[in-house]
């Protein structure tokens, strides 16, 4: 090979090294550059590395997100919105879905289509690992709970024949009369009601081998206008509403935990106790107090959207220790206060004005910032009430109302059967029975 042969092979190879060397030079720095921006965690290199997203595909190779921190379970004041929600509120029911919860659901069906929906609605289907326990006597107006066929969990039901319960000495001494529409015995049978629920969720508890950590007690004849939210489940404290205190606690919904619903809900067996620590003449909201208080149960008061719709005809406007019947269309949570369907007849200064006089350890309840619109509950509800409920509970809950009035017989029957096939201890007569007392033949 010639001299100047040999010359033209080895320039051409250095001009090829060179080539690639001078490429890695110009691709070292930058890449050098990416792969410490990249994995770098002070906080200034993530603000820079964040301002430069023509780089993105190269920063999600090298960087691995840290999880987002876990958003507290109960409400905060500082939470952020979306959709009507808290941030809280999604964080904590996302919580309360992998808790098992049992709801005691309590009472005559009175006016059952009216609250019934509701309360699937806006309890059961708002926590759907949540179990309904229904306990209530049989009367003529049973049969409308064929629509809880909607509910999603039916853990036992227990409809029965209601008798009179005999009164024990302790019972006569602790309890009284005064205020009871039906005297003690109308005591005696509203605690029994209750008590029974909590004896067939531990019955339950025990066939399937495991324990509920939420207990929520509620009642038959409650229309919830929202749903129950997160921020009422409180560990180690039972939450109960504000107003309608009559001198003790609001006992018209209990939430807790099972240890301090166990104490809540044992309204019977506890009288006994109550009666050694001296405790005399106690209505249901001051017996309810001394339960909890002597059993070292603490608890608080939460606001809550929901009312009792009732018959029942009140003066109006009430007196200082008179009964305010709300608007089941007001705006704002009513804490288990009265209500019923009605066009307002006291509203914005003179809902004060009323609320004023009233005790405020009696029947008092919430009624700051427009939340409470009042009826003149003296005389019967309102004709065209339907027309009232229809606009105020949404087109849902008036589809279920109108199916109740014209329910058939055999519908009935079926939705009862419905329900029984699904639900895991049912004690209740046959559901003929149950729909021709209330229907006819």
């Amino acid at each position: 090979m010639s001299p100047q042969k040999s010359i033209s092979i080895q320039l051409s190879r250095w001009s090829s090294d060179l080539h690639w060397r001078v490429i890695l030079l110009l691709l070292l720095p930058p890449l050098s550059l990416l792969v410490f921006l990249s994995l770098s965690s002070s906080p200034p290199i993530t603000a820079f590395r964040s301002s430069l997203p023509s780089f993105a595909p190269l920063q999600s190779f090298f960087y691995t997100p840290a999880p987002a921190p876990p958003q507290p379970i109960y409400r905060s004041r500082n939470s952020t919105t979306r959709g009507g929600q808290t941030a809280a509120d999604r964080s904590g029911k996302t919580e309360l879905g992998r808790s098992r919860m049992a709801v005691c659901l309590v009472g005559g069906a009175r006016r059952f289509e009216l609250t019934g929906p509701s309360i699937v609605e806006r309890i059961l289907k708002v926590y759907p690992n949540s179990d309904l326990f229904l306990h209530s006597p049989l009367d003529t107006s049973a049969f409308k709970f064929s629509l809880l066929r909607t509910a999603p969990r039916i853990a036992a039901v227990r409809i029965f024949e209601p008798k009179p319960i005999p009164e024990t000495e302790s019972q006569a001494r602790v309890l009284t009369a005064s205020g009871s529409p039906n005297g003690i015995q109308g005591l005696l049978q509203y605690f029994h009601l209750v008590e029974e629920c909590l004896t067939m969720i531990k019955a339950y508890q025990a066939q399937n081998n495991f324990t509920y950590d939420w207990i929520v007690r509620t009642r038959v004849d409650g229309y919830w206008s929202a749903p129950l939210g997160p921020e009422n489940f409180v560990p180690g404290q039972y939450v109960v509403p504000p107003g309608s205190s009559y001198g003790g606690l609001n006992d018209r919904l209990g939430i807790g935990d099972f240890i301090t619903s166990t104490v809540a809900l044992s309204r019977l067996s506890l009288i006994p106790l109550l009666d050694s620590a001296g405790f005399r003449r106690l209505n249901s909201e001051t017996a309810f107090r001394a339960q909890l208080t002597t059993n070292n149960v603490s608890y608080i008061t939460k606001r809550v959207p929901f009312c009792v719709v009732s018959d029942r005809q009140y003066e109006f406007p009430p007196a200082r220790y008179g009964v305010p019947v709300a608007a089941l269309s007001s705006p704002g949570p009513l804490n288990g206060a009265k209500c019923r369907p009605c066009t307002a007849a006291c509203y914005g200064p003179c809902v004060g004005s009323a609320m004023d006089r009233l005790n405020r350890g009696w029947s008092w309840t919430e009624w700051a910032n427009g939340a409470l619109q009042l009826c003149d509950a003296h005389g019967e509800w309102e004709k065209g009430w339907e027309r009232v409920f229809d606009k105020a509970s949404g087109k849902k809950l008036a589809a279920a109302r109108k199916r109740v009035r014209g329910l058939k017989l055999k519908q009935c029957v079926d939705d009862f059967e419905n329900m029984k096939g699904r639900t895991g201890n049912w004690d209740a007569p046959p559901a003929v029975d149950i729909c021709r007392l209330g229907l006819g033949s």
